[in-house]
């Protein structure tokens, strides 16, 4: 009584609708993960000048309408008043003035060899610069040194507008708070040069800037050090004539400043020699520190802004190595497959080769069913028509929808029915067992259909008396969808291809569902099917190893088995068999330090398991993220390139997959879509299995909605038709 009455409860609200929906978690925090993650990579490309960047340059123009005090005055220009005025420095003083860094390389030789020489100077920094290396701007404010603003992301400002140069303003003192904790009023223009060259187009946007509190810097000497002509023209060029003092223009950063050092050392010992002082602009104008204290508020902001372009930094450069890791293992993998499966291909197809005695001996089938009343008929038929002795066992747990009459109805020979209240498909397989007849156990999935020799193709290698277990080709019968035919190339590419790799390597992880043959006694001697996990096939696969058994793959063990054909079934599906397989990792890691067939298994078998069934494909979003990225941001032609050179890889191992299961080609015209599309599913996926392991929580057995799309095989054509009594969805 008092369930049925939360049942009405429960009824009763969702009929009231006092309940808003909400997106799933499972939807929900990878979406978040992805944005956040994205998020990261722009505001790290941001501050690399990748996003919002321009980097165009206006060429010069006339003059006429720039005051002639300033092309005639000095390289420090006030505007801030309402009559602009130009100062030039006192004789023998010089600011060394170092444009565009801090450089993490260049900028700390730079402090060096001012503090061996005991010179200080003005540091225009980027904002940019400033928010990636903000240990560095402190160290010039502790060591003496002057700042000034040099834009955030150098753009030419005579092309931009108003708003645009406030912008560059703001974000550029934000980044000088957070780095050093205050504000300057000096300020440089990039692409400027001396005040004589000032024109029509730069003079407007130099009178704005005066009038949001900042002076004006430009030089007197260009050391042309960017053009890297050699240290001994970089001093040349820096030197004034006739001991004037002077603004000198140098750089440390944006490039190869190691000709700048160099000079620096010579430069200023020598010039002091001649009686020359090295100083900050406003201690040698005798004029206020251009730097202010920054707090409250304002501090916050530039402290949050540091941390968050430090995070950024730090994330991203995760993703890169999560990238280089994504591609070590898609590489590694393809590599493995093509040259594995080339040498399995060639070992069991060569003439002559038998697996050992040809396996004659009757076998039982054992068809765990539960509510598959659309698609067990042509199960059974398929059965039936098998070219190699055998009993077929289906056992009924606890259907709801009439399967096990549909089969006893059917009356065929040699097929029984075995029903149970609903126990789970282990339970099920486990009753199986303990009621077959023969030596041999074939197991296959209810909405699976076997062609006449997949029966015989699998017991084949039971000749080898090491084999305990064998893996048949599993196919999808329901390729006409685009998801099917996704499925399809995951199938033919990912698990056939990975089979015969395995097989080789002596670690096949799992035995499919679909079809799968044991023997009794190997069974037995590890306690049959376990529900200790949700993916039975592969717990038993691994227990198997551990036992010492060989479980080898049969290619022309053929089985057609119906795929999710919705997103939410695939979902379903996929969730359970990925939450499953880390269950079984997890159960069997002390194989990883076992000896024998067991630590073998386990220090290869386990981590290929890992690596291309867990850790790769939870990275392989990158792909797509940095794809994204390079479209919209960065080079766009190298990023196609390069993503079509991954593609065209997997291409070829697809083609050479499906060449080997005698497949038509045409279903990799989808190869594309496939890996932008279901390569995100299967991420989110497998995304929430890790969330339901990390949490403790337990995912409950997932049934899918059968259809009954698979029918029996045509004659001869290894192909299934369409389902028998034309069962449809």
């Amino acid at each position: 009584m008092a369930s049925r009455t939360r049942r009405s409860g429960r009824a009763s609200r969702a009929r009231g609708g006092s309940r808003r929906r909400r997106l799933p978690m499972r939807l929900l925090l990878p979406l978040l993960l992805l944005v956040a993650l994205m998020a990261m990579l722009m505001l790290r490309g941001y501050v690399h000048s990748e996003i919002l960047a321009d980097h165009r340059v206006g060429p010069p123009t006339s003059s006429d309408q720039v005051p002639k005090e300033i092309l005639e005055g000095g390289p420090v220009i006030d505007t801030r008043e309402e009559k602009p005025t130009a100062l030039e420095l006192p004789d023998r003083q010089l600011v060394l003035t170092f444009d565009d860094g801090p450089d993490p390389v260049w900028t700390p030789k730079v402090l060096d060899m001012l503090k061996k020489h005991d010179a200080h100077a003005v540091f225009f920094i980027t904002g940019t610069m400033a928010s990636r290396y903000p240990d560095l701007v402190q160290r010039m404010v502790d060591e003496g040194h002057e700042i000034g603003l040099h834009t955030f992301n150098h753009p030419d400002l005579a092309l931009q507008s108003k708003s645009r140069v406030d912008w560059e303003l703001s974000q550029s003192q934000l980044a000088l708070a957070g780095a050093a904790g205050i504000r300057t009023s000096l300020f440089r223009p990039p692409y400027s040069s001396y005040s004589h060259l000032m024109d029509n187009k730069s003079w407007p946007v130099t009178e704005y800037i005066g009038s949001k509190g900042y002076i004006t810097i430009v030089n007197d000497t260009d050391s042309q050090d960017w053009r890297r002509p050699g240290v001994d023209q970089i001093i040349r060029n820096a030197t004034p004539e006739n001991g004037e003092g002077a603004i000198v223009l140098m750089h440390d950063s944006g490039g190869d400043r190691s000709q700048t050092v160099a000079a620096l050392d010579r430069f200023i010992s020598g010039l002091k020699g001649e009686g020359y002082r090295f100083d900050t602009l406003t201690a040698t104008l005798d004029a206020p520190s251009a730097h202010t204290p920054v707090a409250g508020l304002d501090a916050l902001k530039g402290d949050a802004w540091v941390f968050l372009v430090q995070a950024s930094e730090k994330t991203t450069g995760v993703l890169v190595a999560g990238l280089a890791v994504v591609g070590v293992l898609v590489f590694a993998r393809l590599g493995l497959m093509l040259i594995l499966s080339v040498a399995h291909a060639r070992r069991v197809r060569r003439r002559g080769f038998r697996w050992g005695e040809t396996v004659t001996e009757p076998v039982s089938v054992l068809v765990p069913a539960y509510n598959e009343a659309k698609c067990i008929e042509q199960t059974v038929r398929s059965l039936v028509a098998s070219d190699h002795p055998i009993e077929v066992l289906v056992i009924d747990d606890g259907s709801s929808d009439g399967t096990a009459r549909i089969v006893e109805n059917l009356g065929l020979p040699g097929v029984r029915v075995i029903r149970q209240m609903n126990a789970g498909k282990p339970a099920a397989l486990n009753r199986g067992i303990a009621n077959a007849r023969y030596d041999l156990i074939v197991m296959m999935d209810g909405d699976t259909v076997f062609e006449p020799a997949t029966v015989r193709e699998l017991v084949q290698p039971f000749g080898d008396p090491r084999v305990g277990a064998v893996a048949g080709n599993a196919k999808v019968g329901n390729r006409d969808s685009l998801i099917g035919a996704w499925q399809h190339i995951e199938y033919v590419m990912g698990f056939n291809l990975d089979r015969r790799m395995y097989d080789v390597l002596r670690c096949m992880p799992t035995i499919p569902g679909a079809v799968g043959a044991f023997r009794r006694s190997a069974l037995e001697r590890v306690g049959g099917m376990s529900e200790d996990t949700l993916a039975e096939d592969t717990d038993i696969t691994m227990a198997l190893h551990r036992d010492g058994w060989h479980v080898v793959y049969a290619e022309k063990a053929l089985a057609w088995t119906e795929a999710p054909e919705s997103v939410q079934q695939l979902w379903s599906q996929r969730y359970r068999w990925s939450y499953g397989t880390m269950q079984a990792i997890w159960k069997h890691r002390r194989s990883l330090v076992e000896s024998g067939h067991s630590g073998r298994f386990g220090r290869v078998g386990l981590p290929l398991v890992a690596m291309f069934m867990v850790v790769a494909p939870l990275l392989a979003p990158l792909i797509d993220v940095f794809l994204l990225y390079g479209l919209v941001f960065g080079p766009t032609e190298k990023t196609i390139g390069a993503w079509l050179g991954v593609l065209a890889v997997q291409g070829v191992c697809a083609a050479y997959a499906f060449h080997l299961d005698k497949e038509r080609m045409t279903h990799l015209i989808s190869l594309p879509l496939q890996q932008l599309l279901y390569r995100q599913l299967m991420y989110v996926v497998l995304l929430q299995s890790w969330i339901t392991a990390l949490t403790g929580g337990r995912l409950r057995w997932q049934k899918l909605r059968r259809t009954g799309a698979v029918g029996l095989p045509g004659p001869g054509s290894g192909t299934p038709q369409q389902p028998v009594g034309g069962r449809q969805a």
